[in-house]
C-alpha cells in the first residue's frame, strides 16, 4: 500500500487551514517544527512554545528548502514568498495535532497506547520488540510523547505499518486526554501510578484520576491492559467502557508471572501464564518492575495474537534503554547499574532492590534528587533514605539540593553509619567521590532525575574504571 500523500490541499482539509499562496497539489516529503533539523522539501509548523514562536522562524524555513509553511493567521500579508505553500491556521498547534490525527485515521494503523508513571518507554519498547516478531511496527521515538512529539510520531503513520506503540506523557491533568483523542489507540496500557510530577497535583489520587484520561472515548471494543497489582487502577477500572485485560504479580491476573526469580544484576526469570496458555520466561532487563512491564507487552502480544514461543524467544534477548536499567561492566572489576535517565519514589525503590539483590564487594548507591514532587520532596526523599539504610548498603552518596540531604540524613536517621552517607550538591561533585573510591567486585547503582544529571557519574566511572 503507497504512503498518505501530503499534499497541501490535503493537510489544509485536515488542520481547518486557508492556502494564502502555493500550489494546492504541492505535496510535502515530511513535517517539521525545527528549523535547525528540517530538511528541504518538508512542511515547516510554525509551533508557538513557552520560549519561542516558531513563526518568527517561518520566512527562515522557507530559505532553507521548506516547501510550506503552517502559519497563524495574518502572517502571508506581512512576510514576502514566492511559490512555496502558506497555509494559515488559527492555532499552530492545535493544527499540528489535527493534521496527526487525520494521518493516524487515513493510515488504517492500529495504535497502542501506554501510560503510568513508571515504566512507559520500557513497555513501549518491549511491546514494539514482541509485535514485529508478526506485524510491521513503528513506535515514538525516544520520549516524543507530549502534545508535540505525539503528534510529531503518528504523522510517520503515512507509511501505513500495521502497529504503532506510543507513549502518553503528562504532568498536569487533561494532558492524556488530547493525547487519547489525537491518538484514538484501540489498545490502551495504563502500566501504574505513582508519585512522579507529585508537585503538580494535590494527591496521588489526583494523579491516577490524570492517568485514567486513557479511559477518554473508549467505545466497547477498545481494550485496556492494566496492572492488577496497583490498587489505584483497579478501583477505577469499573468505568472503563471497554474491555479490561490485566496483568501483574501479585494478584491474579489475566496475564500473571508465578515462580518468580530475581537473579540480580542478571534480570529475571518467571513462568507467564496468559488465556492462550503458559510459558518460561528469562530476561536480562533488571528487577521486577521490568517483569511488570514485560507482563504488559505480553498481555497486549496475546491480544494480537503474536505466539508465547516468540514472546519468550524475544525476551530473552531484550535489552535495556540507554541509562534505564543498563548494566555496565567495567574492566576493572566494578559493575554499575545505570539508571540515570530518570527518577521517582516508586522507581528508586525499585532500584534499590535490584542493587539489594546483586552478588557485590560492596553495594553502593549513588542517589540522585527527584524533581516535581512538590511539597513532600523532603518527606519522600527521607523514605528513600530509610529505606537505603534498610538494604543495608555499603555506601550511599545522595546528591542535589535540601531533598537530597534530607535523604542522606534520614538514612543516618535510621541507623546507617554516618562515615558511609555523603551528600554532594553536583553530580560532578559526586562523581569525583566516587571514582576515587570505587574497586574491584563493587556494584554501583546510579539513579536520578534527568535535571540532577546523575548520569555524569556513571560517565566519569567510564572513563577513569574502564
Amino acid at each position: 500500500m503507497s504512503a498518505i500523500p501530503l499534499t497541501a490541499a490535503w493537510v489544509a482539509a485536515a488542520v481547518a487551514g486557508d492556502i494564502v499562496a502555493g500550489d494546492p497539489r504541492r505535496e510535502f516529503d515530511g513535517v517539521s517544527i525545527d528549523t535547525r533539523t528540517m530538511a528541504a522539501g518538508e512542511l515547516f509548523v510554525a509551533i508557538r512554545g513557552e520560549r519561542f514562536d516558531g513563526a518568527e522562524f517561518a520566512a527562515g524555513a522557507l530559505d532553507a528548502g521548506a516547501a510550506g509553511v503552517v502559519v497563524p493567521r495574518g502572517w502571508g500579508a506581512r512576510n514576502s514568498h514566492e511559490r512555496a505553500v502558506v497555509i494559515e491556521v488559527d492555532d499552530t498547534t492545535t493544527a499540528l495535532q489535527a493534521l496527526a490525527h487525520a494521518v493516524r485515521r487515513e493510515s488504517g494503523t492500529k495504535v497502542v497506547a501506554i501510560t503510568g508513571s513508571a515504566g512507559k518507554t520500557t513497555t513501549k519498547e518491549v511491546t514494539a520488540e514482541f509485535l514485529s516478531s508478526r506485524y510491521r511496527v513503528v513506535r515514538n521515538r525516544g520520549n516524543f510523547n507530549n502534545h508535540i512529539g505525539l503528534p510529531l510520531s503518528l504523522i510517520e503513520l503515512r507509511q501505513r505499518p500495521e502497529i504503532a506503540v506510543v507513549e502518553l506523557g503528562m504532568n498536569h491533568a487533561g494532558e492524556i486526554s488530547t493525547l487519547v483523542r489525537v491518538a484514538e489507540p484501540e489498545v490502551r496500557v495504563w502500566t501504574n501510578v505513582g508519585e512522579a510530577h507529585l508537585g503538580f497535583f494535590a494527591s496521588i489520587d489526583a494523579i491516577a484520576d490524570a492517568k485514567a484520561e486513557i479511559f477518554d472515548g473508549a467505545t466497547p471494543s477498545t481494550v485496556l491492559v492494566a496492572n492488577a497489582d496497583d490498587d489505584l487502577i483497579v478501583a477505577r477500572l469499573p468505568r472503563f467502557a471497554g474491555r479490561v485485560v490485566t496483568f501483574g504479580i501479585e494478584r491474579q491476573a489475566d496475564v500473571r508471572a508465578t515462580a518468580v526469580v530475581d537473579r540480580g544484576i542478571d534480570g529475571e526469570r518467571a513462568r507467564v501464564t496468559t488465556p492462550r496458555g503458559s510459558v518460561d520466561v528469562a530476561t536480562p532487563l533488571v528487577g521486577r518492575g521490568n517483569l511488570a512491564n514485560i507482563l504488559a507487552a505480553t498481555a497486549i502480544a496475546v491480544e494480537l495474537d503474536v505466539p508465547l514461543e516468540a514472546v519468550a524467544e524475544r525476551a530473552a534477548r531484550l535489552q535495556p534503554a540507554s541509562h534505564r536499567g543498563e548494566i555496565v561492566r567495567l574492566a576493572s572489576g566494578v559493575t554499575v547499574i545505570d539508571d540515570s535517565y530518570n527518577a521517582n519514589p516508586t522507581a528508586m525503590q525499585r532500584a534499590l532492590d535490584v542493587l539489594t539483590g546483586a552478588e557485590a564487594t560492596r553495594r553502593i548507591a549513588v542517589l540522585g534528587e527527584m524533581l516535581e514532587l512538590g511539597d513532600r520532596a523532603a518527606a519522600l526523599h527521607a523514605d528513600v533514605g530509610r529505606a537505603a539504610a534498610m538494604r543495608r548498603l555499603d555506601l550511599l552518596f545522595a546528591v542535589g539540593s535540601g531533598a537530597a540531604a534530607a535523604l542522606a540524613d534520614a538514612a543516618v536517621g535510621a541507623g546507617m553509619p554516618r562515615d558511609r552517607v555523603r551528600h554532594f550538591a553536583t553530580s560532578d561533585q559526586a562523581a569525583d567521590a566516587v571514582a576515587s573510591i570505587v574497586r574491584r567486585g563493587d556494584v554501583v547503582l546510579v539513579k536520578g532525575s534527568r535535571g540532577v544529571k546523575t548520569d555524569r557519574v556513571v560517565d566519569r566511572l567510564k572513563v577513569e574504571r574502564a
